[in-house]
């Protein structure tokens, strides 16, 4: 008798063969995680042992070149680029990683009650989260910015309202997915209380798209922290982050153009590395016939 393979065989057959072969994607997958890696562990030893030097200190003249007190160069004050660029790096990272904590339990209480309640709390979730949506990011941002005054609580609370409208949107829609599911209809069925399926019921079986989502609400964080500090309603100076260093290194763009370039390259090459990561999570998480309900 032959027997018709279904298409959970032909998933799983495919990506047996791709871990067996190594595909292209799963080689840069690899190449994102060693390279985030680097950047984040590398900046977080600096800042916290002091190794690259001090933020403050002069240590040679205006605007010059790779030198053993200045591996990257010196900027407008005679200070090395170097323990400052950790420092941003840090604080960036940081800002967005929390506002992007933030973002996810609020996101997910919101997306879990009004997909598995419907009704009246859907509409009252989503059409508040359809109010949010309808601004512009930035705009958004810089009117809570103005609001609250600039600083690090502007950029994190910014972060969180813009993340959460589309955030809400995706968690309702896997929380509807499972919710329809035996298991939790049975729940419901049997008196098990509503707190309990919600959180040992559905939850673990919606992590993967909150994941999903998450690693990429915390690229757009970065950009969003760095657009903020660069139009001067986020981080402040002394401290420093990759968006402040790309503002302060424009009016000198000319005479030092390494004091753009090298934050904005730790700038771009994190979005890039999370957004990776980001894929691979999904390709991991997302598909349903290779993963089953819990």
């Amino acid at each position: 008798m032959t027997v018709t393979p279904t298409a959970t065989h032909l998933v799983r057959g495919a990506r047996s063969a791709s871990r067996k072969t190594g595909q292209p994607a799963d080689v840069l997958l690899r190449v994102a995680v060693i390279v985030l890696a680097t950047i984040v562990a590398v900046s977080v030893i600096a800042v916290v042992t002091g190794m690259a030097g001090s933020t403050s200190a002069t240590v040679s003249g205006r605007f010059e070149g790779f030198s053993p007190l200045a591996p990257i160069g010196t900027d407008n004050l005679g200070r090395s680029l170097l323990p400052r660029l950790f420092q941003g790096t840090v604080t960036t990272l940081v800002v967005s990683l929390v506002a992007v904590i933030c973002s996810a339990v609020v996101s997910t209480a919101l997306g879990m009650l009004a997909g598995f309640y419907g009704g009246g709390v859907n509409e009252t979730i989503m059409r508040a989260s359809d109010v949010l949506y309808a601004f512009p990011a930035l705009v958004l941002a810089i009117l809570i910015s103005a609001l609250l005054g600039p600083g690090r609580a502007a950029a994190i609370v910014s972060i969180v309202v813009i993340t959460i409208p589309l955030m809400t949107r995706v968690v309702r829609m896997a929380t509807r997915s499972v919710a329809g599911r035996d298991f939790v209809v049975s729940a419901r069925i049997s008196g098990v209380r509503t707190p309990s399926i919600l959180l040992r019921r559905i939850l673990p079986n919606i992590a993967g798209t909150v994941a999903v989502q998450a690693s990429y609400a915390l690229s757009i964080a970065i950009l969003i922290e760095g657009g903020l500090s660069f139009l001067g309603f986020g981080v402040q100076v002394p401290d420093a982050s990759l968006g402040l260093l790309i503002q302060q290194g424009m009016l000198y763009m000319t005479q030092a153009p390494h004091l753009v370039i090298a934050p904005g390259v730790v700038l771009v090459s994190s979005i890039l590395c999370i957004n990776i990561i980001g894929d691979g999570l999904r390709d991991r998480f997302e598909p349903r016939e290779t993963r089953s309900l819990r």
